[in-house]
């Protein structure tokens, strides 16, 4: 048995970016823990939703902690840090924030979870986080900082498949208008994703994708039933989050990985 330790900066985030990574690693047979650096406080909830005197933080920790038990988490850990909001906006250089958070101090917790669990893999997001949100940057720098203090042995980044996106575009476009769902235009931002050319382990999680879409239901606050996570037909979600993809330092050129726990 490995273990795999999975790192994000958001509740719900664990969800869409390695849901299916994460059930696959527990049907193995492997131990999952999962590490949340912000509770999500600066998301956006309808009004009326959170239950008198709750807290859109409390609401995302218990949505985290039932997407963490669908997904075959061991241990869920939070590592106490207010979410950032966007780049720009007060809460993104308020004291406290992640992203204002020294690097090093934010990876010594991080490594301290690492240790404890021997971790064999860490999960983290790429150089620009997938899509610039400054706590996504941030979850990028302190994983690489807290798996080299310990030397975490895998460590694999989380991103988004720039190409993938702009070919599910062509080919789901008459899907996603007949049934208004607004597909993300990665045209309009160039840092949105990265190249399949840099991308060095796609991984098939199609087997898992029940999981994956019941732990996207449990960020009820976050992710509704007509949103684009939700509302798109088997086909397109099985297109679109059928797998998750990443890029390992040392691997490639192309992808050369389909199992972030091969041999473990």
């Amino acid at each position: 048995m490995a273990t795999l330790v999975s790192f994000h900066a958001h509740p719900d985030d664990e969800s869409i970016a390695c849901g299916g990574v994460l059930r696959k690693a527990y049907e193995s047979g492997h131990r999952v823990v999962l590490v949340v650096a912000t509770r999500g406080e600066q998301g956006e909830v309808d009004e009326g939703f959170l239950g008198d005197g709750e807290s859109l933080s409390q609401r995302r920790v218990a949505e985290t902690q039932a997407a963490a038990a669908v997904l075959g988490a061991a241990r869920l850990e939070f590592l106490g840090y207010a979410d950032s909001g966007m780049m720009g906006t007060p809460a993104n250089q308020a004291p406290g924030s992640f992203w204002t958070t020294p690097v090093d101090d934010a990876a010594q917790k991080l490594a301290a979870i690492l240790e404890e669990e021997q971790a064999d893999v860490l999960t983290c997001y790429d150089d620009n986080g997938g899509y610039g949100h400054p706590d996504h940057i941030q979850v990028h720098r302190v994983g690489l900082r807290a798996a080299a203090l310990v030397g975490t042995p895998r460590v694999y980044q989380s991103t988004i498949n720039r190409d993938q996106i702009l070919r599910g575009r062509l080919r789901f476009a008459e899907q996603a208008a007949a049934t208004g769902i607004e597909m993300p235009d990665v045209t309009a931002d160039e840092q949105f994703g990265m190249p399949e050319e840099v991308i060095t382990a796609a991984v098939d999680v199609s087997p898992y994708l029940e999981y994956k879409r019941q732990a996207m239901r449990a960020h009820a606050s976050q992710i509704s039933e007509n949103s684009f996570f939700l509302g798109m037909p088997d086909e397109a979600f099985r297109y679109a989050f059928g797998t998750e993809w990443f890029i390992r330092e040392g691997q490639g050129p192309g992808i050369t990985e389909t199992d972030l726990l091969a041999g473990l």
